[in-house]
């Protein structure tokens, strides 16, 4: 990994943990904090409306995020998948000079015992 995509990393790892503060702040087990100045009877329409434009920040914040992450995800299988090419083709260079080496040896051992 080259020192760009470790910078772009670190990045989005920082906006990450921003983006999980945003979204999870002001929410407390059991859902929404409650505030103290409603009832469950006076809640009204403009109350609903600004608690579901809320939500609705939130729920666009995490599509965001998991569009991030799914990015993410899909640009290290791409690179675990080139990983994985290399070693196999390494296993194969590596296998070859190892026969070579064997018969070689064989090769040498066969004339001592003549």
């Amino acid at each position: 990994m080259n020192s760009d995509e470790t910078y772009a990393m670190e990045n989005m790892s920082w906006d990450i943990r921003n983006n999980r503060a945003a979204l999870f702040d002001g929410i407390e087990e059991g859902g929404i904090r409650a505030s103290s100045s409603y009832s469950s009877h006076e809640i009204d329409e403009q109350d609903n409306e600004i608690v579901l434009e809320g939500l609705q920040d939130r729920v666009s914040l995490l599509k965001r995020l998991s569009g991030d992450i799914n990015e993410e995800v899909d640009s290290h299988n791409l690179m675990l998948d080139r990983m994985g090419n290399d070693m196999d083709s390494s296993r194969g260079v590596l296998s070859g000079t190892m026969d070579r080496f064997k018969t070689v040896f064989e090769t040498k051992s066969s004339r001592r015992i003549d």
